[in-house]
């Protein structure tokens, strides 16, 4: 991929010479339909044609520079109105620009290629009715894989926007449209970065709705809302709830922000094979179809969604409006959309208790991405766009959004939120750095952001928060302390705000009721909690109670104990949460047992009143059992929770979603023969659960154990395909043919992943979770030495979402043993000069494994 990694000081070179005034984009699509292109040869991309016209100025006239474009072919180049040799003045991603004059207008009429990776103009052909869908993605660097432009976040510009679509399509971009003479033209945008445009068109199913809003000084903000989804997805598309959730999110932003939103419509597409969750695109902002739902969900589904909504929603005004410099402050971003989305579905929406999925399963993305080699600080190092590409991670969305909620207990949350207005006012369509927003956040505050953000913002690592109760000779608390620890690797000790929560049994033998809390600021190795001398003994303190902070919560021994023997008994659910989180962060330490972890889920997750933490503690104990549990003792641990798994889905409400997140969880784990009949009975309708409605998508969770497990075949999922045939059954179906128990079948697998580019991002995420089944490690031996060999291969040749699919999802994981890790070591020490982004999912799929087996050593050394 020579040229096409940007590096900051390019950019920086680039934006000191050049600012842009405005983008024309001409796109035609209509070669987006048709069996072949017109004029195109086998085995070429379908293409389509982009023609730009680009004026800006140059501070240095006479100076070079480059424009950025990467396209199978250039047909015209113009500078000033003079013609530049395309063979020459284009090197495959980026044109030469030389002897600029003060002001410039670049014209670039190219031939660019439609994606199937999910990056650029991404073409999907819906196989349930041959329709055809186009979308765009862009972000950190794609859009110059759609038109010519200066891709850098920090060169904005106002964009018109034109299209010629197939006859009887719709197309939609940043701005209002309107079909004009068979071109779709588009209202000139405020002035954005090149990854948030954006391009929908299709024979799409669309929605509209309005919001309206007075201001206090009586003018009126009247917003068009709409949706969209693929014509195969309407009969499930509840566009009604979001609207629901839109209103609400447009509202509570207009309450706290003070800025009314800035970007005219608010469309929302729903679009197929989509590599992320979402993208801000102002105006039209783009979601994976997988949030309209075709099967019963929970309401953690219905949650998420709302989240993901309102995540999008923040990012109008951070980001979109006021955007980072360089992707080095990527956090300023993602961080605040991050605990936006959390902040405004308490605030405004029917998911009140979000903080509570936000304690138990965002932060811990965060923390395991803060345990493996490669954490950074929230404020990153970000040399190039592979580097950007990956700091799309735990510790730029999760991390930095839990610090922001430390930070708004630490300065308080009317600062917090005077700040970010005064933040928007000041930089509105400008893009900043992370002293504009501590400047604005000091002055509200009154407090020394400085040290604060050089604590957690500057520094990497997390710290371990760990009670020390002395008890006085009337059994009262003498002293009780925190001792704070953090990583030889990273030893920054950090300023906490946090609850100190103490907890008894009422009444005597009653529930676990907090009794007594504390509100202080832990600072240093060990602090007194002066406001608890004097209380009864507690049976469990909670360091953190409320979710202040981020650390990883450690218990005394006698918490401890007590929550093996009562954690059920807990009555606040978002304590309850925290201490279920403390003790999967014991276990991935090596420091509980991974069968004592099992036990505790089998003991008491069948009282678990939130579906979310329930739905997320079954996915930590099926990863206990398949990566920390003894591998002697796996097979006896799987009976148990398949077992356990059947009893709970008996007793849960019929029809309600406890019982589906059991019936879900069953078929993750059920081993045994009669796992297998049960399920095969649930599908073929001679076995049935009181209230359980097996529809599709149930019907695929319940195939997948058994297509892994042999008991379906090819004819057996080809039969279910024909039953949903749909891009959805699709995808099932591959991934339960890749699943099969067969030598040739991995190998098929294999090919089709590491050896061909003929399938989409979406087929190849589906093979690859196919593959890796853990009931059948002895199929995937053979390929840890195939997969070092291919490695650097695949990520050169492959775009870098493939790449990173590919090199994550296939890393011999599953064969975990010391030799495995000795591989992984000599692949590192012969590749040192390997791409840093290559290198650093490796460094972390190795550290995942090492993990993995000192969790093995904890749980043998348990069993006596």
């Amino acid at each position: 991929m020579p040229g096409e990694n940007l590096s900051r000081d390019e950019a920086q070179e680039r934006a000191a010479l050049l600012s842009v005034d405005s983008y024309d984009v001409f796109l035609d699509l209509r070669s987006a339909v048709g069996e072949t292109e017109p004029g195109g040869a086998a085995g070429e991309p379908r293409t389509f044609r982009s023609v730009t016209t680009l004026r800006f100025r140059c501070a240095e006239p006479g100076a070079a520079s480059f424009a950025d474009l990467i396209a199978p072919g250039v047909t015209a180049v113009s500078l000033n109105g003079r013609d530049l040799d395309p063979g020459e003045v284009f090197d495959g991603s980026r044109i030469r620009l030389e002897d600029l004059a003060a002001e410039n207008e670049l014209v670039v009429d190219a031939l660019c290629a439609y994606s199937r990776t999910g990056e650029g103009m991404h073409r999907f052909v819906d196989p349930e009715d041959g329709e055809v869908y186009l979308y765009t993605q862009y972000e950190p660097a794609d859009s110059r894989r759609v038109f010519a432009n200066f891709e850098q976040p920090d060169l904005k510009a106002p964009f018109r926007f034109e299209v010629r679509a197939p006859e009887g399509w719709t197309a939609w971009s940043n701005g209002a449209g309107e079909l004009v003479d068979g071109v779709w033209k588009f209202a000139e945008t405020k002035p954005i970065s090149t990854y948030i445009t954006a391009v929908v068109a299709g024979p799409y199913h669309y929605v509209t709705d309005s919001y309206a809003r007075t201001f206090d000084d009586g003018t009126t903000l009247e917003i068009p809302l709409g949706a969209m989804c693929r014509k195969g997805l309407a009969p499930y598309f509840d566009a009604d709830d979001v609207f629901l959730v839109t209103k609400q999110g447009l509202d509570f932003f207009h309450d706290h922000f003070d800025y009314p939103y800035p970007f005219g419509k608010y469309d929302q597409a729903f679009v197929p094979e989509y590599n992320l969750g979402a993208m801000e695109n102002p105006g039209l902002v783009t979601f994976r179809e997988e949030y309209i739902f075709r099967g019963k969900v929970t309401q953690a589904s219905y949650e998420a969604r709302a989240n993901v909504i309102l995540h999008e929603m923040a990012h109008m005004w951070f980001g979109d409006l006021v955007t980072m410099v360089w992707w080095d402050d990527l956090w300023l971003k993602e961080s605040f959309a991050d605990f936006m989305g959390t902040f405004a579905n308490v605030g405004a929406t029917r998911f009140t208790d979000a903080w509570i999925t936000f304690a138990n399963r965002r932060k811990a993305w965060a923390y395991r991405a803060d345990q493996l080699p490669s954490t950074h600080p929230i404020t990153a190092d970000i040399r190039d766009l592979q580097d950007a590409k990956l700091n799309f991670d735990g510790i730029t969305y999760a991390k930095g959004a839990s610090v922001l909620k430390q930070l708004v207990a630490y300065a308080g949350q009317d600062a917090f939120l005077e700040g970010a207005r005064r933040y928007f006012k000041r930089n509105a369509y400008g893009n900043t750095r992370l002293g504009d927003l501590l400047s604005a956040l000091e002055e509200t505050s009154g407090r020394d952001m400085t040290s604060w953000s050089r604590s957690w913002l500057q520094t990497a690592g997390v710290n371990s928060l760990t009670p020390q109760v002395i008890l006085s000779a009337e059994g009262r608390i003498a002293e009780l302390a925190v001792l704070q620890e953090a990583p030889e690797s990273h030893p920054e000790l950090r300023p906490h705000r946090v609850a100190v929560g103490l907890y008894h049994r009422a009444d005597g033998d009653g529930p676990l009721v907090r009794y007594a809390r504390a509100e202080v600021d832990v600072d240093g190795p060990r602090t007194v909690i002066s406001e608890l001398a004097g209380a009864e003994a507690p049976a469990l303190v909670l360091v953190n109670d409320d979710d202040l902070t981020y650390c990883k919560i450690r218990f005394d021994e006698g918490s401890l104990a007590t929550l093996r023997d009562a954690l059920g008994e807990i009555t606040d659910p978002l304590a309850r949460a925290l201490c279920w989180s403390a003790l999967w962060n014991l276990t991935r330490d090596a420091i509980v047992p991974a069968r004592d972890f099992i036990a505790l889920v089998l003991r008491f997750a069948g009282r678990e009143s939130d579906i979310g933490v329930l739905q997320m503690l079954q996915a930590w104990t099926n990863s206990a059992l398949v990566n920390y549990a003894a591998p002697d003792w796996r097979e006896e641990g799987g009976a148990l929770l398949a077992e356990g798994a059947l009893a709970e889905l008996r007793l849960a409400e019929p029809g309600g979603e406890h019982q589906l997140a059991w019936a879900r969880f069953f078929a993750t784990v059920a081993s045994g023969e009669a796992d297998l009949q049960l399920l095969q009975g649930l599908l073929d309708g001679t076995a049935k659960i009181d209230g359980l409605e097996v529809d599709q998508e149930l019907r695929w969770a319940f195939l997948e154990p058994l297509a892994a497990r042999g008991a379906a075949d090819e004819s057996v999922l080809a039969a279910e395909l024909a039953r949903d045939d749909t891009a959805s059954g699709k995808r099932h179906q591959v991934r339960c043919l890749a699943a099969r128990p067969s030598a040739a079948v991995k190998a098929q697998a294999w090919a089709a992943v590491v050896e061909s580019d003929a399938l989409s991002n979406a087929l190849v995420e589906a093979t690859i979770s196919g593959f890796g089944q853990p009931s059948r490690r002895d199929l995937l031996e053979p390929y840890t030495a195939k997969y070092f060999a291919a490695i650097e291969r695949v990520w050169a040749e492959r775009s870098i979402q493939i790449g990173m699919d590919v090199v994550r999802g296939l890393f011999p994981s599953l064969q975990d043993s010391p030799e495995t890790l000795a591989a992984t070591d000599a692949w590192l020490a012969a590749h040192e000069d390997a791409p840093p982004a290559l290198r650093r999912l490796v460094l972390e799929s190795r550290d995942d494994l090492a993990r993995a087996l000192r969790g093995q050593a904890c749980d043998i050394a348990a069993a006596g």
